[in-house]
């Protein structure tokens, strides 16, 4: 018995550190890879650079982290709320049946290729927009809808469990007090599960980052610095995935070292997202 303990321990020890292994060789791989050009061209320049021209010998990314966050704040104000509403709505008001049938809906999303998503935002989000709002339809406007779509199942999804893990004894004492349901959820239920709320926004936010197919086909990819949310934008994984394709020498490098700033904003968000987590548990 002691050696079957010990046989499956180590199985699953090789198997813990086969993942850390290849998460450790992929960092190096970028790191080794991109470091050499923002050494030549200087890290504040190439962070801070307006201009992207590769041909030229210019790499600033400037104007892909620009359009990185605002596309990923505006699927932020747009997807958080409805999220969170939804959890709320699954955990407190849903009869029995409907929850049943949201549930599956809600984790259905996540299984769709983002490539789906983004061809359904060409058809009729894109149009849409053009038609009765203005500009080009490929915008950030457009890009912030189908982001804020495809981070639901997560936002719904880690914060029902939070709301779910609340004793039921905090309830009960709020409707003991006199307090109405949604008194009790807005000031007893959200309060207590502040910290779950807030990891799973934090991975929605990182989900949406990381994105690129979907946003590719509708964001316009134009390197500029946007005026409106009407405008086109290019992102930081938008610019790698349509170009690495043909980037060479130091072309290469620069998309590789976009990789590594976007690798740094995904670990920061990771890290507070555990933090927050941690924050529940205490």
């Amino acid at each position: 018995m002691k050696i079957k303990e010990k046989l499956t321990g180590g199985i699953f020890m090789v198997l813990a550190l086969s993942s850390i292994s290849a998460l450790v060789l992929i960092t190096v791989f970028i790191i080794v890879q991109g470091a050499p050009i923002i050494g030549d061209v200087g890290i504040f320049k190439f962070i801070f650079g307006m201009t992207w021209a590769p041909g030229k010998g210019e790499f600033g990314i400037f104007p892909f982290i620009v359009g990185t966050v605002i596309v990923t704040l505006g699927a932020a104000i747009l997807g958080v709320p409805i999220g969170i509403s939804c959890s709320i709505f699954l955990t407190e008001y849903a009869p029995e049946i409907v929850r049943n049938l949201f549930r599956p809906a809600i984790q259905l999303l996540a299984g769709i290729p983002s490539v789906v998503y983004g061809f359904w935002g060409l058809i009729y989000i894109v149009p849409f927009i053009r038609d009765n709002i203005g500009g080009p339809g490929l915008s950030i406007l457009a890009g912030s809808i189908i982001l804020a779509i495809m981070i639901l199942p997560t936002v719904v999804s880690i914060s029902e469990v939070s709301i779910q893990a609340i004793p039921k004894e905090y309830k009960e004492g709020a409707f003991a007090l006199g307090l109405t349901h949604w008194q009790t959820v807005k000031a007893v239920l959200l309060p207590a599960s502040r910290s779950g709320i807030v990891a799973a926004v934090i991975l929605g936010i990182g989900r949406a980052v990381g994105e690129t197919m979907a946003v590719m086909m509708i964001l316009g990819n134009a390197v500029a610095l946007p005026e409106s949310i009407l405008d086109p934008v290019r992102t930081l994984t938008t610019n790698i995935g349509i170009e690495m394709g043909y980037a060479t020498g130091s072309h290469r490098e620069a998309l590789f070292a976009t990789g590594i700033v976007l690798f740094v904003i995904i670990m920061i968000l990771n890290m507070a997202a555990q933090y927050a987590s941690k924050g529940k548990q205490r």
